[in-house]
């Protein structure tokens, strides 16, 4: 009997394979645009929502979007807004939705340990067919959005200047991918937990980053690399019975590691070959190796 034969990695394996695409889908831009910790922030505030639907025994999936959407629009306000102490305010924000969210889900009856760390780090066997359709419902908003208004999305990630000089909506835009962002944590957390979500979000993306600085090649690459270590470590977890959150995000910076390996030598080549057909020994210069913040071109 294999591990298909049972219902609970059926519904594991499909929020898996949603998470490995909708996270880096919505990473890329937070790379653009220097943000690749917000999703921690609105991870520490969406535990707030997991606790009041505890409490309120409504679904914590969907409690935990609308309390997270609602957090990512006032960070977005913080940083318009905040100047000077904007830091201050965002941190206490993020804290106070993570003790929230630990007081609450002991408040709530029949509250305990085991769910709070299942929320926090993933769970395979918690992961329920209402979990599955609601993820379902929510990773088909952010495909929407980062798909259909990728070209608008990514001018504002590189430029927020120049976008509004181009007639661009730069708040709207800004709203708009810090509130996907907030769908994309409450999708992934049954999997990978609300504390490592935001590791799915970037290391996927920094990895095809080593690779690609074209736009549209380094989101198939990262959603490639998003969508086999979550399956990865899903499968994983089921033979070894490790923790799946910390599994996959390992298998991540594995992923990292290795492609940054690969693109060294690589670009040396490059390098070389571009100085014998210039004749310029400037050119020999080997090109450091890219941030996992560097932007990419189109």
């Amino acid at each position: 009997m294999t591990f298909l034969d049972y219902a609970f990695m059926q519904r594991a394996l499909l929020a898996a394979v949603l998470v490995g695409i909708t996270a880096p889908a919505v990473g890329i831009y937070l790379v653009q645009r220097r943000q690749a910790l917000m999703g921690d922030g609105i991870g520490h505030v969406a535990m707030t929502g997991v606790g009041l639907g505890f409490l309120l025994s409504w679904s914590p999936v969907w409690m935990a979007t609308a309390v997270s959407v609602l957090g990512a629009v006032l960070m977005e306000l913080i940083r318009w807004y905040g100047k000077t102490r904007g830091d201050i305010a965002l941190a206490m924000l993020f804290y106070g939705g993570m003790a929230g969210g630990v007081m609450l889900i002991n408040l709530a009856p029949g509250g305990s340990n085991t769910n709070l760390m299942s929320y926090l780090f993933g769970s395979l066997t918690t992961v329920s067919q209402e979990d599955v359709t609601a993820i379902c419902l929510l990773a088909a908003f952010v495909l929407l959005v980062t798909l259909g208004l990728r070209r608008q999305l990514f001018a504002v990630s590189q430029d927020e200047e120049f976008a509004r000089v181009t007639g661009l909506p730069v708040r709207a835009l800004n709203l708009l991918t810090a509130v996907t962002a907030a769908v994309t944590v409450t999708v992934a957390m049954r999997i990978v937990g609300l504390l490592l979500v935001s590791a799915l979000m970037v290391v996927p993306v920094a990895a095809a980053q080593q690779l690609s600085r074209s736009f549209a090649a380094t989101f198939a690459i990262a959603v490639a690399i998003g969508v086999s270590v979550t399956i990865g470590g899903t499968v994983t977890t089921y033979y070894r019975n490790v923790p799946p959150g910390a599994t996959i995000v390992l298998l991540a910076i594995g992923a990292f590691i290795l492609l940054t390996a690969l693109a060294t030598p690589l670009a040396r080549r490059r390098a070389r070959a571009a100085a014998q057909e210039t004749g310029d020994p400037a050119e020999c210069t080997i090109p450091a190796t890219r941030s996992p913040e560097r932007k990419v071109g189109v």
